[in-house]
């Protein structure tokens, strides 16, 4: 399963995170191996022993885990030469991917998403990465379209979409990917890591009714 194999071991995530690999290194795989384009975001500052987001926001709910600009759609990028003298500007700056461009995402939440996972399993489903978030979110990565074509998906199975904690994240969107932190809260981890198995994305009509069903069980 692929909670097993990523979030239980400390080695298993290779890709495309190793062991000391710095923030730069891995934002330039995620270019170079899974062509993803990234920006950076906001970053963490100790001040008096505590950490706090480079926003200066007292109360920012995704410390260090957020757009740092306005324009940040611009500032994506799928070159890694881009991305090496980004991050080398400012190494701490959190790693975020834009949706709607090589992929959408299904956010549910954590509880919603672990009991999906097992439904998925048993359905032999094939999934893309997805990625757990110290807010208690998942994100399943699935072919772009998603953020369109969701809640006529989630109504043809009967429910309402407002009813459901279930959001695509499109055009406009993004994502935080790993290791990013959120404060003291802990880094993005994945529960189903990228590899060469899962590089050809499922689309969300594949996955949306074990996702949707997990969500009205956790409602």
């Amino acid at each position: 399963m692929c909670v097993e194999e990523t979030i239980a071991s400390t080695d298993a995530a290779q890709i495309p995170q190793q062991r000391g690999e710095s923030l730069l290194e891995t934002a330039v795989r995620y270019t170079e191996e899974r062509h993803w384009d990234v920006f950076p975001g906001t970053w963490l500052e100790a001040v008096d022993g505590t950490q706090h987001c480079s926003c200066d926001d007292a109360a920012c709910d995704a410390p260090g885990a957020h757009p740092a600009r306005a324009d940040w759609a611009t500032q994506a990028t799928g070159s890694a030469t881009v991305a090496r003298r980004m991050w080398s500007k400012q190494p701490l700056a959190s790693i975020l991917l834009p949706t709607g461009r090589t992929f959408d995402a299904i956010s549910v939440a954590e509880t919603a998403g672990f009991l999906a996972l097992a439904r998925m399993e048993r359905m032999e489903l094939t999934l893309g990465p997805v990625t757990l978030t110290p807010d208690r979110r998942m994100h399943f990565f699935v072919l772009p379209g998603a953020s369109a074509k969701v809640p006529d998906l989630v109504r043809k199975l009967g429910w309402a979409p407002a009813s459901l904690d279930l959001h695509a994240l499109g055009e406009g969107g993004w994502v935080a990917a790993p290791p990013t932190r959120f404060g003291s809260r802990g880094a993005v981890q994945w529960a189903c890591r990228p590899t060469p198995a899962n590089r050809w994305l499922p689309d969300a009509e594949e996955l949306i009714s074990p996702l949707a069903y997990a969500c009205g069980r956790d409602r």
